[in-house]
């Protein structure tokens, strides 16, 4: 399950935040998004996005939403086979300030076909774009891909695993290790973030054959005294 929450006073251990100024809560969106392995091996990936107020406010459609009720809330289930291409989309829209707000939701299904790789989100965009689809949904579907990447990862783990104890079944003999970077997504995750680095520790420690010394520390430039310059 993968949780994508604004917080501004979560601890991580003896970290925090700073200590904010007196405020006023005025906004909370919610967005829960879990990854599931069916039994006919495609994978689904639901996910679910709440806005709501601490106080209520008039509206045109409803004449009033009351303080904590949804003003959104959105359903959507993608479901993608074992190459992350996707097969099935659909969504529902719960919650919205327009009763019309439902419509953006009904095309979700233009989404078929395409494969969770990079370029989605431009393509993804392309045919869901202005009045052809809802901002919110929109917005969840970098999250959603990164929740199939994640839910497909222990999948693909699993297959491996079990090919390996295969090769070791039929010999007993033979030490079978996987290869330095085979089917483990090495080759993907390193350099798309801070702690991927091939320069870092993580990568240092994992994958000892993907790293790279750390570049040369660039010293800065020193002030040149005026006596010098003339």
């Amino acid at each position: 399950m993968a949780y994508v929450q604004c917080s501004m006073n979560n601890k991580v251990g003896s970290m925090a935040l700073s200590e904010p100024v007196k405020r006023e809560a005025m906004h909370t969106r919610r967005i829960e998004i879990q990854g599931f392995l069916r039994e006919d091996g495609l994978l689904d990936v639901d996910a679910r996005l709440v806005d709501t107020k601490p106080y209520s406010f008039a509206n045109d459609d409803s004449g009033e939403i009351p303080a904590g009720r949804p003003l959104h809330e959105m359903l959507v289930r993608m479901t993608v086979d074992e190459k992350l291409v996707i097969t099935a989309c659909e969504a529902v829209t719960l919650h919205s300030p327009y009763a019309e707000c439902g419509g953006g939701a009904d095309n979700m299904g233009v989404l078929v076909g395409l494969a969770l790789k990079a370029g989605f989100i431009k393509a993804a965009n392309e045919r869901l774009r202005g009045a052809l689809g809802c901002t919110h949904i929109r917005e969840m579907l970098q999250q959603i891909a990164t929740v199939a990447h994640q839910t497909m990862w222990p999948v693909r783990e699993r297959a491996r695993a079990r090919r390996l104890a295969e090769e070791q079944r039929q010999d007993p003999r033979r030490i079978v290790r996987a290869e330095p970077g085979e089917d483990d997504g090495s080759i993907r995750l390193l350099n798309t973030c801070f702690a991927y680095a091939s320069t870092g520790a993580v990568v240092r420690k994992r994958w000892p054959h993907l790293a790279t010394p750390p570049a040369p520390a660039v010293l800065a430039p020193q002030p040149v005294a005026a006596d010098e310059v003339s």
